[in-house]
């Protein structure tokens, strides 16, 4: 089993910054993916970024890319993700995920890829 903590989330001018946090703890292992989705009210939940195990690359969705960095820190189990530039379509609650196993490349985007969910965070962006 792995529980995930998130942390960081709240309210932000457009354009400005925020930085979210999830810890994982418990069976965790190198080969772990995690990433961040979001879902909106009334919207299906999308992915935002992710990251291949302990030393995979991040990869990001369109709607972000450019704007949004995200982080891993083995040694904490903990990733995070850096949003800057913020819009009002980013207003949602962010969850972060993680895998049992390995995931194939061009399944990180998808939800199916993760066993394991946080809470989620919201994060509000208001103009």
């Amino acid at each position: 089993q792995v529980q995930l903590a998130e942390s960081g989330g709240g309210l932000a001018q457009v354009g400005s910054s925020l930085r979210l946090s999830c810890a994982a703890s418990g069976r965790t292992s190198s080969s772990t993916a995690m990433a961040w989705f979001r879902q909106a009210p009334g919207k299906e939940r999308e992915f935002v970024g992710g990251i291949r195990g302990r030393l995979g690359t991040p990869g990001y969705s369109n709607s972000v890319k450019g704007r949004f960095t995200i982080s891993r820190d083995n040694a904490n189990d903990t990733i995070y993700l850096q949003m800057n530039s913020l819009k009002p379509e980013d207003t949602a609650v962010y969850l972060c995920a993680a895998s049992s196993g390995p995931v194939l490349w061009y399944r990180v985007g998808n939800l199916r890829s993760y066993e394991y969910w946080g809470q989620g965070t919201q994060v509000t962006v208001s103009s």
